[in-house]
C-alpha cells in the first residue's frame, strides 16, 4: 500500500525543514573576516549576561564565534513588530491592510526594507563596539566598518529569505523555527557546563538535580498554560428558507491565555540589558555610569521590578495592538452571531474586551513568573543563560506549535482519506 500524496508532502516539508536549518548551523560558524579569536573569546566571557549574552542565545552562539550571522533574524522580527504597531496606529497601514492580499505584499516589502536598515544601523554599531575593544580587531578602520557591516546585513538577508521558505515550503513558521534551532543547538553546551560545574564542587549535586526538576516543572507549566483557552460561546439564529431550517448552530470564540507571545520577554529583555551591556563595551568610561548600569545587572532587585513591569507593560501593548474587541465583535454582528445574555454591537465588545483583560493579566503574571524564576538562579549561581526562562519559553511555544501544525496536515490527510473510501464503499 502506497503512502498517500499527503503523506509524502509532509515528509518532504519535514526534509525541507530540517536541510534549512542544517544550512543556517553551518553559517553560525562562518566567522566575520579581521577578528582576532582569542580576544573575542575573552570578550564574550566577560558579557554572557549582558546584551551580546542575550543575543548569542537568540543567534545559536553565533555572536560568541561573531560569525556572519551574529546579528541572527532579529532585525526582521523588530522591523516585523515596528509595522505591526503601525499597522494599529498609521492609516496608511490600516489601508493597506484592508486591501487584503496586496496589501499584505505590500507590509511584506515594507518589512524586508526595515529588515535591512536595521540591520545596517545594528551592524555598524557593532564594528564601532568590537574597534572600541582593545586588540580584538587586527586592523581596525573604515575598511573593517564596511566589510563588517556589508557581511552583516548579507547574513540577516539570507536568514529572512531562509526564514520565509521554511513558512512557504516547510513546516512551521519559519523565523521562529530559526531562533528555536539556534537555542536548542546550544542547550546541549549548556548541560555539559552544568554537569562541569558539578564535577569541580562550583554546584552541589542536590542543586543540579533541583535545577532538571524546575527545568521539568517550567516546561509542564509552559505547556498547561499556552494551550489553556477561554472559549466563549457564540450562537447562531435560525432561518426558514422554503419548508428547511438553517442555522442555530453554536461555536466558541477562543480566547488563548498569554496572547503576546514571547514578545514582551524578549522586549524586556533588551532594554534593561543596555546599561550593563555599553559599560562593558567602554562606550562610557564615567564612574557614574558605570554605578548606575551595575543595578541593572542580573539579580538586583532594581532589574527584577523594572523586568517584571516590562514584561507586564509589552504583554498588554501587544495584545491590544494584535487583538481588536470591536473589530470581532462587528464581525459576529455581521454573521448574525451573538453571546447569549448580551446585547450585538457595543455590549459584545465591552463583553470581550473584559474577559481579554482578565486573560492577559493572567498571562503577564504567568510571562513573568516564567521569566523572573530562573533569573535569581542565573545571578546567583554560575548556571549558562541558555537555561534561562526566556529561552526556555522560546522553545516550548515554537515546538507546541510546530507539533500542532503537523497534527493538523496528519488529520487533514486521514479526513481525506476516509472520504474517499467512504464514496468508493457507496
Amino acid at each position: 500500500m502506497s503512502a498517500s500524496p499527503q503523506s509524502n508532502d509532509l515528509r518532504n516539508r519535514i526534509i525541507f525543514t530540517i536541510f534549512i536549518l542544517a544550512i543556517y548551523r553551518l553559517g553560525t560558524f562562518v566567522p566575520l573576516p579581521g577578528i582576532d579569536p582569542n580576544q573575542l573569546q575573552t570578550l564574550m566571557e566577560g558579557n554572557q549576561k549582558g546584551l551580546l549574552g542575550m543575543f548569542n542565545v537568540f543567534a545559536g552562539g553565533a555572536v560568541s564565534r561573531m560569525a556572519i550571522f551574529a546579528l541572527g533574524i532579529m532585525p526582521y522580527i523588530s522591523s516585523s513588530i515596528i509595522v505591526q504597531l503601525l499597522t494599529g496606529v498609521s492609516d496608511y497601514f490600516k489601508n493597506l491592510k484592508s486591501q487584503g492580499e496586496v496589501g499584505r505584499k505590500k507590509i511584506t516589502q515594507i518589512t524586508r526594507y526595515g529588515t535591512v536598515l536595521l540591520a545596517t544601523i545594528q551592524g555598524y554599531g557593532l564594528s564601532v563596539g568590537l574597534e572600541s575593544s582593545a586588540n580584538l580587531v587586527i586592523n581596525p578602520g573604515v575598511f573593517f566598518k564596511i566589510s563588517t557591516v556589508t557581511t552583516i546585513v548579507a547574513g540577516t538577508i539570507f536568514l529572512m529569505w531562509l526564514g520565509e521558505q521554511i513558512t512557504q515550503r516547510g513546516i512551521g513558521n519559519g523565523i521562529s523555527l530559526i531562533i528555536f534551532s539556534g537555542i536548542v543547538a546550544e542547550i546541549p553546551r549548556a548541560l555539559v557546563t552544568t554537569f562541569e560545574l558539578g564535577r569541580t564542587g562550583a554546584l552541589s549535586t542536590v542543586m543540579i538535580v533541583g535545577i532538571f526538576i524546575l527545568l521539568v516543572a517550567t516546561i509542564m507549566f509552559i505547556v498547561f498554560m499556552e494551550r489553556a483557552l477561554r472559549k466563549i460561546l457564540i450562537n447562531y439564529p435560525k432561518r426558514q428558507m422554503g419548508n428547511k431550517m438553517y442555522g442555530g448552530e453554536s461555536s466558541h470564540l477562543p480566547l488563548k491565555i498569554n496572547q503576546a507571545g514571547v514578545i514582551p520577554a524578549i522586549f524586556a529583555s533588551a532594554l534593561l540589558l543596555l546599561p550593563i551591556t555599553f559599560s562593558n563595551f567602554n562606550f562610557s568610561e564615567n564612574d557614574t555610569f558605570l554605578n548606575i548600569s551595575s543595578y541593572f545587572s542580573q539579580g538586583q532587585p532594581l532589574y527584577m521590578i523594572l523586568y517584571a513591569s516590562g514584561i507586564i507593560f509589552f504583554t498588554f501593548f501587544y495584545t491590544s495592538i494584535t487583538f481588536n474587541p470591536n473589530e470581532t465583535a462587528e464581525n459576529l454582528r455581521k454573521y448574525g452571531g451573538f453571546i447569549p445574555g448580551i446585547r450585538p454591537g457595543e455590549s459584545t465588545a465591552m463583553y470581550i474586551d473584559n474577559i481579554l483583560t482578565k486573560l492577559t493579566t493572567i498571562g503577564a503574571l504567568y510571562l513573568t513568573l516564567v521569566c523572573l524564576m530562573p533569573e535569581f538562579l542565573i545571578a546567583n549561581y554560575p548556571i549558562p543563560f541558555y537555561l534561562g526562562g526566556t529561552s526556555i519559553l522560546i522553545v516550548v511555544v515554537v515546538a507546541i506549535d510546530t507539533v500542532s501544525q503537523i497534527q493538523t496536515r496528519l488529520m487533514s490527510s486521514q479526513y481525506e482519506q476516509l472520504i474517499k473510501k467512504t464514496k468508493f464503499g457507496k
